[in-house]
């Protein structure tokens, strides 16, 4: 455990930041496989209007670097690929 001021106060910072991250993280994988068990069915219409969601939330955590840009664009990629596939 931290003993300087700094450090301990650095912890809490990080022990917030890990929360809102998680948040973050759990929503764009429960949106992902919404995503692709439309694309599983076939549902064209939920699948047109997920993906901009899906890609909105991804370049905004790429944005807030919560995940890496590479990442966000390969998952954007996929999902687009994906999508295209389906239909």
């Amino acid at each position: 455990m931290a003993n300087h001021k700094d450090a301990m106060k650095r912890h809490r910072q990080n022990q917030k930041r890990k929360v809102y991250n998680k948040h973050y993280k759990s929503t764009m994988r429960t949106l992902t496989k919404k995503f692709r068990a439309a694309a599983e069915a076939k549902d064209a219409a939920t699948m047109k209007e997920m993906l901009p969601k899906i890609t909105q939330l991804l370049q905004k955590l790429a944005q807030k670097r919560i995940i890496h840009k590479n990442q966000a664009s390969r998952r954007v990629s996929r999902l687009h690929k994906l999508a295209n596939v389906s239909v």
